[in-house]
């Protein structure tokens, strides 16, 4: 496929810039389908902008959600309290992130078969 040189408008700034082949060849080597609809300059500053925004509460669609519910439960290794993502349930071992690292590191190496 051969690319050429396109001018194109800002949404933001209403001034011409320039999609050069490069860029064209780029966006297609990643799969994106739709032409840049801001100038470098004005994609920068809105880049800046939406870093001051804290990225982890970022959904996949760009908008923003709450911090994620977290449940307390006690570690099944050192018996302390822990802060998990998720809904304990009674027949499940609950590992703090300290006891959970070493299990989760050593499983990965050894043996295969069963991870319960």
């Amino acid at each position: 496929m051969s690319f050429t040189d396109q001018t194109l408008v800002c949404r933001d700034c209403n001034q011409e810039f320039t999609f050069t082949a490069g860029e064209q060849e780029f966006y297609a080597s990643r799969g994106l389908t739709n032409n840049p609809s801001r100038c470098p300059s004005c994609r920068s500053a809105r880049k800046s902008s939406m870093g001051d925004r804290s990225r982890s509460s970022r959904g996949n669609d760009g908008g923003y959600r709450e911090p994620r519910q977290m449940y307390t439960a006690i570690c099944a290794s050192c018996g302390n309290e822990a802060q998990v993502p998720f809904q304990p349930r009674e027949d499940r071992p609950v590992y703090c992130s300290d006891c959970y690292q070493p299990r989760t590191s050593s499983s990965r190496g050894g043996d295969r078969r069963s991870r319960w």
